[in-house]
């Protein structure tokens, strides 16, 4: 054992005196008083630090690199989890919506999804997710909680297609809600208006359209809009009343089909007086 060291301490014997020889330097140096002494003293622990400084950051770079890389995939999650606590939102409010509905009309409803958009400047036309299969025909009124969007124009098992109120074709017998004022609700490509309005009528801007108990078509008291501008036309028996829709049809994502049909006999008697 003692000839193994002996032997190890030959064959190492220069690393040996080395690091003695280093040793005492350092202590010789952290020891000693003299200025040039503290001097280089001072600068090797400056230096010291520097490069302990310097190479701590390297890890501290990683380390921000990965917790930025978990904060992103966090920012990502919450954005996520917003958009579907949003969404939920606004279904809830949607059945709200549809309880509201129920509550206010005998006639039975039911919630459609918009699948499709034709946007005619003339003919606008949506496109619903509801067909025969699920009891839709032609002629039954589409609606929203804000008022009338149009009613089913063509249906197919699974599909039903909707003319809307932005639509040359659509008219609705209705009325004004406060005056009582019966007249035509009409899209001339332009302007919503309400029509065949005598002069002698009581008609204000804000008030508010409804559907008439005189519509073949529809149900009334039906929202559909509010007049905008009453104006005055020179030499014509009826004024001019421009009307602004109560549903926004740029935003709308899902509508309510009533399941409605006018009455046979009454439209029979209506066409042959």
């Amino acid at each position: 054992m003692f000839k193994r060291a002996v032997l190890f301490y030959f064959q190492l014997r220069n690393y040996f005196i080395l690091s003695f020889f280093l040793l005492t330097s350092l202590i010789l140096i952290f020891t000693n008083d003299n200025s040039n002494i503290k001097f280089i003293r001072s600068v090797s622990v400056g230096s010291i630090a520097i490069l302990q400084e310097t190479f701590s950051l390297i890890p501290n770079f990683f380390s921000i690199q990965r917790e930025n890389e978990l904060l992103r995939q966090l920012n990502v999650d919450l954005s996520h989890e917003v958009n579907q606590l949003r969404e939920a939102r606004l279904e809830n409010f949607r059945f709200r919506e549809l309880l509201a509905l129920r509550e206010t009309t005998d006639v039975n409803i039911f919630p459609a999804k918009i699948v499709g958009r034709n946007l005619n400047i003339l003919r606008n036309t949506l496109t619903l997710n509801k067909g025969k299969s699920e009891g839709v025909e032609v002629g039954n009124p589409v609606i929203t909680g804000n008022g009338l969007v149009g009613r089913v124009l063509f249906v197919t098992d699974n599909y039903s297609i909707v003319q809307t109120l932005n639509n040359v074709d659509f008219k609705a017998s209705s009325r004004l809600q406060r005056s009582r004022a019966d007249g035509i609700f009409t899209w001339n490509g332009k302007n919503h208006e309400l029509t065949n309005i005598v002069k002698t009528s009581d008609a204000k801007p804000g008030d508010v359209i409804i559907t008439s108990e005189f519509s073949d078509a529809f149900p009334n008291n039906i929202k559909i809009g509010l007049v905008s501008k009453v104006t005055d036309v020179p030499r014509k028996l009826f004024i001019k009343i421009d009307v602004v829709p109560f549903v926004n049809f740029a935003a709308l994502e899902e509508v309510f089909i009533m399941s409605y049909l006018p009455e046979i006999e009454k439209i029979s008697i209506s066409s042959n007086p």
